[in-house]
């Protein structure tokens, strides 16, 4: 490695609740890609909420932690004044540690001129399109597009986890962004274990293996509404099983009140978060079929993963479920056509099995973590500070501009 590759191998991964993951998609992404980053010669350092201990460990699989001094709130509006002092604070420490800071969401995107104080590279995972999110109220709406803008003027470059997040970038700021997905491999098989269930589970269901499982936030934009009426509707003998925390206590009401209007012969059980990594991987494994209603952008981690676990995917119908799964899932838009794509695969399962493997095969050729954290090394290798500026001022000025260092 000569002098200038190793200038440019110290990468901070900021914006995530941090490692190990404990909590989502982002920690698992950071978790996943600082680890192999630590492995190809790069000293990578990762931001950490506050949790409360006395002792938090400096490092983990070679990764160096740092963590925000002042512990979560528990109030949500709170919350979301800690989250954005929490990202600003990570952004300065970053500038301070590393030469190439890599942020995961803009809900800070006013502060991104601070690594640009200290002449270091920042790219930014957006995340999705934020602002449309039913949770957020217009104001926040409004606030989350200018960060988006804000995001996109200071990054040195955007990475987007999902093609239609890259045309939609490229296309509304004149940009060039860089796509490179999430990724999941192949998960060894986990052994049935009836003690490993949540309690819930334990009583009076028989679930191995013939229930439909749902993993997500349950939030609006995720459709978890619109699956469980396309669930009652339909002529299911099957369970359905559903795995993650209501965002808000608005929400949660107006499941329950599509939940107590169901069918006596329909059994829905809610198991809240489940965060034991290979209890999970148990239920997902061995479900019927998979259910995914999540719309609003990116390549979402639950549903590589669901591929990766081999399942059988009824997946919402939108651009960026439809950029995952081609054709090796079945769709849905409305609970109609839920009813109808459920009726389908339990009165004749055989005809669809299949779309088992051929998702499996999909997720491996396109979306494994050595092709991901592949493109990674060669993106941080290359560091690209200051080449949207220096495109900038070729269009204005033609091609006699010099390059920065």
């Amino acid at each position: 490695m000569n002098d200038q590759e190793r200038k440019n191998t110290s990468i901070a991964i900021i914006g995530s609740r941090g490692i190990p993951n404990n909590y989502g998609g982002f920690e698992c992404f950071t978790e996943i890609l600082s680890k192999n980053l630590v492995k190809r010669g790069y000293t990578i350092h990762v931001s950490c909420e506050n949790p409360g201990e006395k002792n938090n460990p400096a490092t983990f699989n070679g990764v160096n932690l740092f963590y925000f001094p002042i512990k979560h709130p528990k109030s949500a509006f709170m919350g979301m004044i800690y989250e954005i002092l929490y990202d600003v604070y990570s952004l300065f420490m970053a500038s301070l540690k590393a030469d190439q800071i890599y942020m995961l969401g803009y809900s800070a995107a006013l502060f991104f001129f601070i690594p640009k104080l200290f002449r270091k590279t920042l790219y930014l995972n957006p995340d999705g399109f934020e602002w449309k999110r039913a949770k957020f109220s217009s104001s926040v709406k409004i606030l989350l597009k200018i960060n988006e803008m804000m995001g996109s003027f200071w990054a040195d470059r955007i990475i987007a986890d999902s093609k239609g997040i890259k045309d939609y970038y490229d296309k509304k700021y004149d940009i060039e962004s860089s796509f490179i997905a999430y990724g999941a491999d192949e998960i060894p098989p986990v052994k049935w274990d009836n003690e490993k269930l949540p309690e819930i589970l334990k009583h009076g269901i028989k679930i191995n293996p013939a229930y439909w499982l749902l993993v997500a936030r349950l939030e609006p934009e995720n459709n978890i509404h619109t699956i469980i009426e396309g669930y009652i509707k339909s002529d299911a003998k099957k369970p359905l099983i559903i795995i993650g925390n209501f965002v808000s206590p608005q929400y949660e009401e107006y499941i329950h009140s599509i939940v107590a209007e169901k069918s006596d012969d329909k059994k829905i059980v809610f198991t809240g978060g489940i965060y034991d990594l290979e209890t999970l991987n148990m239920l997902r494994q061995n479900c019927f079929g998979y259910l995914h209603g999540h719309s609003v952008g990116g390549t979402n981690p639950s549903l590589v993963e669901a591929m990766a676990m081999k399942s059988l995917l009824i997946a919402h119908d939108n651009q960026f479920n439809r950029e995952v799964c081609e054709d090796t899932a079945l769709y849905f838009y409305n609970s109609d056509e839920l009813k109808q794509r459920i009726n389908q695969v339990e009165s004749n399962p055989e005809n669809y099995q299949e779309y088992k493997s051929k998702t499996f095969d999909r997720v491996r050729k396109e979306y494994s973590w050595d092709k991901i954290v592949e493109q990674y090394h060669h993106l941080f290798k290359a560091n690209v500070r200051g080449e949207k500026l220096e495109n900038t001022a070729r269009k204005l000025y033609g091609d006699n501009t010099s390059r920065r260092n």
